[in-house]
């Protein structure tokens, strides 16, 4: 499967979550149910996923966590904001860098449009 296909199965997914809860929960809320969405879906997640940081020969296990990471594919950095900033961004750019992965959704389930609250990001690797 590749990262395009996963992304419509994770924007689907979403959606589902979002519909039925609305905006104003905690993130961890949204994160079990989305990751019990995307189990129903077939596809294969793991929340919480420790990340850490290499800098030459010096591995750094400084606490960094990619929300959920699907089919070791594409990273989902969940949010409950009232608007998402650039340092969002900016984070899971990192992410994404540092587990040398190309696709992340970062979404932000605050939000009363849930389609609004959806970014796609491509890293550059």
């Amino acid at each position: 499967m590749t990262e395009n296909e996963i992304a419509t199965i994770i924007v689907d997914s979403a959606f589902k979550v979002h519909s039925k809860l609305g905006p104003g929960l905690l993130e961890s809320a949204y994160e079990v149910c989305l990751l019990h969405e995307l189990n129903k879906a077939g596809l294969q997640t793991i929340a919480q996923k420790p990340l850490p940081v290499v800098y030459d020969t010096i591995k750094l296990e400084a606490g960094y966590r990619i929300d959920i990471l699907v089919e070791d594919k594409v990273i989902i950095e969940l949010k409950c904001v009232d608007m998402l900033h650039d340092i969002h961004l900016a984070q899971l750019l990192t992410y994404l860098k540092l587990s040398d992965k190309k696709l992340g959704l970062l979404i932000n389930f605050n939000v009363t449009n849930i389609g609004r609250g959806i970014k796609r990001v491509v890293s550059g690797l």
